[in-house]
């Protein structure tokens, strides 16, 4: 039997991306490795270690995302159409979705899944990443685009629950939902409990990871530490992901050097294999989601709090009730606020007086019952 081909495709996302590579890609080939053949493409980054057979790799973007290298991507990404002509696209980006609609056109026995990790049209609108006179252009360009794609996929992937009422094009009965949630490392196996929190006059490792950027609350992380060590004076953070804007960067370094012993950096303005954050993980005390409350983000579920729960990690959530109600479900952490009204002695009493996870790591942070879905939409097309 011929060997089914897939394209799994982002521009930005890493060769090693979590969802990309590390859910969709191992996913695939699980199944049944003989059968299937899979290619990710992807922005340049260091390749993953032991990648299991019938994974192929393909850099379409070195370096920045503002260079003509994101053009020249386009082009990469549509000779590796041409050349592979694959049964099943998985689009990561919708930047790839031009090129994608254009393929099939040509191939119409081709099919394409559209993977919907953003509510990029509300993002590009309310982030400020863009010049003001272009956001809203932008964003509906974008969401035409979508709509248009959506009506020929074969299927609609969301990355959030809230995205099914969000997001116009996404309609009932080729949508299935894939949240973010935790695959481990093949070869490891998460904690069954949770680690005890050391005596306030030991070190306390706390942890930011993910993309560091003021949205996402990396400056209120450092403020929260440097309050919380007048009660815990060996409290200390670690700061570990990617920083796309360069001026936030230059800030965050700024942060550090002003506090010596009580910061530290990995990562920055490189990109940290998923791995080396999953172990810092697993040393951590505690993990920190700090995140501004922002209409792009609040009714999101970071898959940093999947990873933590995963792995029976205490979490400090702010007062967001998407993310509180998981938490309380699971005794999984405590609800505080990330702002001059944090009391450090309170929050001290209650980490040390509070059992974590008394069931364990919650089964349902894991990417074992989304991959059991991403198979059975797979099953009604090919």
């Amino acid at each position: 039997m011929q060997p089914t081909t897939f394209l799994l495709a982002s521009v930005l996302k890493p060769l090693d991306d979590t969802r990309m590579y590390g859910k969709f890609g191992r996913t695939l080939v699980a199944r049944a490795a003989e059968a299937h053949v899979v290619h990710i493409a992807g922005r340049q980054a260091p390749l993953p270690a032991a990648a299991p057979p019938g994974i192929h790799f393909h850099a379409l973007l070195h370096g920045s995302r503002l260079s003509w290298a994101r053009l020249a991507a386009q082009w990469k990404y549509w000779r590796l159409l041409r050349r592979l002509r694959p049964d099943v696209v998985l689009v990561h980006a919708p930047e790839l979705l031009p090129l994608t609609l254009l393929w099939q056109l040509l191939r119409p026995q081709g099919q394409f899944l559209y993977d919907v990790r953003e509510n990029y049209a509300l993002n590009i609108r309310t982030q400020r990443v863009y010049p003001a006179w272009l956001r809203g252009v932008l964003a509906s360009v974008v969401r035409r685009l979508e709509t248009a794609a959506a009506r020929r996929a074969a299927g609609i992937v969301l990355a959030e629950r809230t995205y099914a009422q969000e997001l116009p094009f996404a309609g009932p009965g080729r949508t299935v939902i894939l949240e973010n949630k935790f695959e481990p490392t093949p070869g490891t196996a998460p904690p069954v409990a949770s680690r005890p929190l050391p005596a306030p006059a030991q070190a306390l490792r706390l942890l930011y990871t993910g993309t560091i950027s003021e949205l996402n609350g990396v400056f209120e992380a450092i403020d929260f530490t440097l309050r919380l060590r007048q009660c815990w004076p060996a409290a200390h953070l670690t700061i570990i992901g990617f920083c796309q804007r360069p001026e936030q960067l230059s800030r965050l370094r700024g942060r550090l050097a002003a506090n010596p012993g009580a910061i530290t950096l990995i990562g920055g303005d490189a990109l940290v294999p998923h791995a080396r954050i999953v172990a810092e993980i697993g040393r951590s005390h505690v993990g920190l989601l700090p995140y501004q409350r922002h209409e792009s983000t609040w009714r999101c579920v970071p898959t940093k709090l999947f990873e933590y729960l995963a792995n029976g990690l205490p979490v400090l959530v702010p007062p967001n009730k998407y993310w509180a109600e998981i938490v309380e479900q699971h005794q999984a952490g405590i609800v505080v606020r990330f702002d001059e009204t944090f009391e450090p002695a309170s929050l001290v009493e209650q980490l040390t007086t509070t059992s974590f996870y008394p069931q364990g790591p919650p089964a349902e942070a894991f990417w074992q019952s989304e991959a059991t879905k991403l198979w059975r939409l797979l099953d009604t097309i090919r």
